[in-house]
């Protein structure tokens, strides 16, 4: 399977994710990690709830709003879906043992030089590289 590399939609999306993070910081005071905002919305909900439910709403509704627009968003699941489900399973034992996840620690905590989130975010990285290694030249999938 090749990787496609898109550099401008890539920086684009970087750039969006940068600015929802630092406008949620400034407007709310909180740090944008997906997972910490999913919590908040499952039951019990926090009290804080109604701006969770706004930011996820985005996250949904703006590649909605993309395709409608005529954009494309290309993608491609090469694993069967069992396989998949165990990643999400493993993804999210991590998040929990990691006290949050790849937006939390690595786009807010890296840009507040939280030595635990440049720990965790490191870590993410080594063992994406590891997992797709052995996914590809180990495994063959």
């Amino acid at each position: 399977m090749e990787t496609v590399f898109t550099p401008w939609m890539s920086l684009a999306g970087g750039v969006l994710i940068g600015i929802s993070a630092t406008l949620l910081m400034a407007m709310n005071g909180r740090i944008a990690g997906m997972t910490g905002i999913m919590t908040g919305i499952i039951p019990p909900f926090s009290t804080d709830w109604p701006w969770r439910v706004a930011f996820l709403a985005g996250a949904v509704i703006a590649p909605v709003i993309y395709l409608a627009a005529g954009g494309a968003i290309p993608y491609a699941v090469p694993v069967a879906l069992p396989l998949l489900a165990l990643g999400g399973l493993i993804v999210g034992v991590g998040v929990y043992f990691g006290a949050g996840c790849t937006s939390g620690h690595g786009v807010c905590g890296m840009a507040r030089l939280s030595p635990r989130s440049i720990a965790a975010t490191v870590t993410f990285m080594i063992f994406t590289g590891l997992t797709v290694y052995v996914v590809r030249h180990v495994a063959g999938l």
